[in-house]
């Protein structure tokens, strides 16, 4: 086969790292008309009037079965490959109690030995390790013990596919391939994460407070001892640690000895680990080639910049063995729910292709592979203790300690117990707190970013025990949330004011007077009388979820032709949330359509050089101030499809590039053509506002003058060589950086911290020579920018939105089974992108958050899926029969203003509905569980 010579029109370099160039391209030939825009994806159909998509870009795809994963690709559809396609599989430790003595094949036979297998010892003596985030032992050396159930030990290759597929059916489910020693005992180590959020209010709740994370600093451990944290000693006036613990010690001394007029429960919650269950499993296709120093690799990931730095990083360590100047990534559209962010599977296929002679070789696991190894959401142990005063039903403290169990790899586990801890609140104000949050290493299978990342788990439980409050007390359980929502202006847990309006009341507002509640104990009596044997019950929970990480950035760039068509390139991924289809509708807001053309996953941003270095988490204001200077430079350069982050952070730079067309580009361009009078005879001088720009059905108009249409504003902007094309880069550290640029000598302030403008054809000698400096670009150098202070990381979260919903069910006397009737959500997301998509969010997570509450469980150590045993056949993943598919229903709150920006709800939507099946079914029994699933069997247990 040739070598692969990559053209600018198809390839697109991202970045060099170590001196490896990585090249993030779409699929060429049969394999791009299958995967990518010229099939996958259609022009949105606009609906005008409505302001919003008809169906998603990729809905004919779907529904037509067109649709096409990674996982789908052979090296056949590769142009430039090699035809034959190897195979490889991972042979994994099912113990991890016992040092590690090697495997035994001879099983298999000559006929079915591999044609290479790759070990711990080979990759030692290569160099070929994992990028440091993933840990050591990317294969376990003999003589060690495994760090978790399912390690893998090696890597075997075959050339042939019928000989794969046999040596692979008789290996699985062996007990005697791989070999032990002697007995060790599961291995103990620190903590992957441990923080501590300790808060003392003013006194009211808009006061000044005493001590919090945001105005002094979370609390860490000293030390380590036996694997056990060890807390500062508590002093009034000491370090802010020790501050800190002072106030923690005293919040904990009121509680256990409390006063009479308060009410203290105390309650143990423990959540499951379960499975992500994202229906393409992990996969990757590499290629090696060593004559061209170059590699290939097909991979469906949540971020692309993340798969293509670890890889150079990885690639550079091995140069010596493997010499790679090249790596050409190939992204494709997948769906994770989290599972595919930070994932280790691409760096395995990466490995099995550096040893496949040459040959192109496809690592995919079959389901009991993807059970045994694909990130898990994390089993959490969360005791509580809450005080609430019993005159006026108001919460006095909060003590919360969460346990996450993270599994072999540290992952993303210390930010998922760290989410977990600052949303234990849920919706409610404390005015005193103190939460730790601590994710323990243990043998199970690794946990990592699931789609709740840590807060389904808490704020479940805390919906628990309020309503166990309410009861108690005998308040209606929504009049007492309502006496302790969290209101604008409040502050979190950690000391910080929460971003915008805080709508939590107004979702408690409607949930009070839906006929589902009100009618709540009649409707019990009817339904019970008319099925004898049954038990009726109404749950209601309601939680606000933060969206984002605290470090957000993103690239957009927005394109208009001369004919009026419309290009949108963007850094974010398409993962199934319709991410590529609420970014196309996004440019409407600006020029008046969708952009009919899109590309996600871009990492090609050569229009507008950024640079990045340091942590955004971790560096001090010091180094913030002196790196900032540099006027390319951002604490982070692109994010993957994560944190809920598509409706608001993408949406952003989105719209921030149309909106650089617009004002520099058609709004002159409109105002040209006023001022000319053509069509219409407007006077030369016009008093008119850009604020009173407006879209009808495609058409610009303002202050009564002609409405103008798209197509004719470009060819105006085009032909006067105005703005019509802008990229931008945005960066959040839960609050936008604020740049100024000159545009066209015009001064503006842009919430954005990169940016670059591209002039239409008619662009005068100076302009056009300013575009050369980037192909066809202009680059603008910020004079100023604003980040936001590296403080803000200790807030932690201050974005939300919130959603409240309740679950009508029955409970079966004789089995126990649970049966859901209905469920409602009552939502508050700002400004739909596109109603269809929100609601299309809401009934999967409803699914996700029904199976999580009732059905799915996986055990945790040698009975659990680490043993390569479990598939769906013992795993109840929610089915419509589940889910009361014909009769869910959900209604969103308007925005505030037509303003109002697009809310992350794609993971806060499954939460609400576990601690509503759990309320209800108290409600229906008389029983309040704490340990989740509620299985038919623990029911059963409780009405014996």
């Amino acid at each position: 086969m040739p070598s692969f010579n990559p053209s600018r029109r198809t390839f697109l370099k991202a970045s060099v790292v170590a001196g490896v160039s990585v090249y993030i391209a779409p699929i060429g030939g049969k394999a791009f008309a299958a995967l990518f825009e010229d099939k996958i994806l259609t022009p949105v159909q606009w609906d005008a009037r409505a302001g919003a998509p008809r169906f998603r870009i990729d809905g004919i795809a779907k529904v037509t079965g067109a649709k096409v994963f990674a996982r789908d690709i052979r090296s056949r559809d590769m142009p430039h490959w090699p035809r034959q396609q190897s195979h490889a599989f991972i042979l994994r430790a099912t113990r991890a109690d016992r040092v590690y003595a090697g495997f035994d094949l001879g099983v298999l036979g000559d006929e079915l030995r591999p044609d290479r297998v790759v070990t711990a010892d080979d990759l030692a003596r290569d160099g070929v390790a994992f990028p440091a985030f993933y840990g050591d032992d990317m294969l376990l050396p003999e003589g060690k013990t495994p760090a978790y159930l399912g390690h893998a030990v090696a890597i075997l290759i075959y050339h042939d596919f019928a000989r794969f597929r046999f040596a692979k059916d008789k290996l699985k489910f062996r007990d005697d391939v791989i070999r032990y020693g002697a007995k060790t005992g599961p291995l103990e180590r620190d903590p992957w994460g441990t923080f501590r959020f300790v808060r003392v209010g003013g006194a009211t709740p808009y006061d000044d407070d005493v001590f919090s994370s945001l105005k002094h600093a979370p609390v860490f451990p000293s030390m380590m001892r036996k694997h056990q944290p060890v807390w500062p000693d508590g002093k009034d006036h000491g370090q802010l640690g020790e501050q800190g613990m002072h106030h923690a010690a005293q919040i904990r001394a009121q509680l256990a000895r409390p006063s009479d007029d308060w009410l203290v429960l105390e309650r143990e919650y423990n959540s499951q680990s379960v499975d992500t269950a994202a229906l393409e499993p992990d996969n990757a296709n590499c290629w090696y080639d060593a004559a061209a120093q170059a590699l290939h690799m097909v991979v469906p990931t949540q971020g692309p910049n993340e798969v293509a730095e670890s890889v150079a990083e990885m690639l550079a360590k091995a140069r010596g063995a493997f010499p790679v100047k090249q790596v050409f990534l190939h992204p494709c559209y997948t769906v994770g729910y989290g599972s595919k962010d930070h994932y280790n599977f691409p760096f395995y296929g990466l490995v099995t292709a550096l040893y496949a002679d040459g040959r192109p070789v496809r690592l995919a696991n079959d389901r009991y592979e993807q059970f045994q190894t694909s990130i898990k959401r994390h089993a959490f142990r969360m005791r509580y203790r809450i005080a609430v005063d019993r005159k006026t039903g108001l919460f006095q403290a909060f003590q919360g300690d969460l346990e996450a169990n993270g599994g072999g790899r540290s992952n993303f586990s210390p930010s998922v117990a760290m989410v977990g801890a600052t949303a234990a609140q849920s919706i409610y104000y404390f005015p005193k707190n103190d939460l730790t949050a601590v994710a323990i290493a243990s043998r199970a299978v690794d946990a990592g970013s699931a789609r709740g990342y840590g807060t389904l788990q808490s704020m479940a439980a805390t919906e628990m025990m309020v309503d166990e409050f309410a009861e108690q007390l005998k308040l209606d359980p929504i009049e007492f949330r309502l006496k302790n929502a969290l209101r604008s202006g409040m502050k979190n847990t950690q000391g910080a004011i929460p971003a915008g309006a805080i709508r939590v009341d107004e979702v408690l507002e409607a949930a009070k007077a839906y006929p589902l509640w009100t009618h709540r104990a009649s409707k019990k009596a009817e339904y019970e009388a008319a099925h004898p044997g049954r038990r009726y019950g109404v749950g209601f929970a309601c939680v606000q979820k933060d969206f984002g990480t605290g470090a957000e950035a993103s690239f957009a760039k927005v394109e208009l032709k001369a004919d009026g068509s419309i290009v949108l390139h963007h850094s974010g991924a398409e993962i199934g949330t319709g991410m590529s289809t609420s970014q196309a509708a996004a440019v409407a807001r600006w020029l008046g359509k969708p952009a009919g053309e899109v590309r996600t996953s871009v990492t090609d941003w050569t229009d507008l050089p950024v640079t990045t270095s340091g942590d955004p988490y971790l560096m001090s204001q010091a180094e913030q101030d002196r790196l900032s200077a540099n006027p390319r430079w951002s604490p982070a350069y692109a994010s993957p499809a994560s944190a809920t982050n598509s409706a608001y952070y993408f949406t952003h730079s989105t719209r921030e590039a149309a909106r650089v067309v617009f004002l520099h580009g058609l709004w002159p361009a409109a105002m040209a053509i006023w001022s000319q009078g053509i069509g219409g005879g407007q006077a030369a001088s016009l008093v008119v506002r850009v604020e009173d720009a407006r879209w009808v059905d495609g058409k610009l108009s303002a202050g009564g003058l002609q409405a103008l249409p798209l197509e004719q504003l470009a060819a105006k902007a085009h032909e006067l060589g105005l703005v019509t094309g802008a990229t931008v880069h945005a960066f959040n550290r839960w609050q936008w950086s604020e740049a100024d640029f000159d545009i066209n000598g015009q001064a503006a302030r842009l919430p954005v911290d990169g940016l670059s403008v591209r002039y239409g054809d008619g662009a005068d000698a100076a302009r056009k020579a300013r575009m050369r400096t980037a192909g066809g670009w202009h680059v603008l150098d910020r004079s100023k920018v604003h980040i936001a202070p590296t403080q803000r990381n200790n807030a932690a979260v201050t974005y939300y939105s919130a959603v409240g919903t309740f679950v009508e069910l029955s409970v079966h006397e004789a089995s126990g089974k649970v049966e859901i009737l209905s469920h409602h959500s009552i939502m508050e997301c700002g400004t739909q992108l596109s109603p269809q998509l929100v609601s299309g969010q809401l009934q999967g997570g409803i699914a996700m958050g029904i199976g999580h509450a009732l059905h799915e469980y996986l055990p945790l150590y040698e009975d659990g899926p680490g043993n390569g045993t479990w598939n769906f056949n013992r795993y109840h993943l929610p089915r419509a029969s589940d889910v009361a598919v014909w009769s869910q229903t959900g209604t969103v709150l308007p925005p505030v203003t037509e303003t109002d920006p697009p809310k992350g709800i794609a993971e806060v939507v499954m939460i609400p509905v576990v601690g509503a099946i759990v309320n209800g079914i108290a409600h229906a029994i008389g029983h309040r569980f704490t340990d989740l699933p509620v299985t038919a069997a623990k029911i059963q247990e409780v009405l014996a």
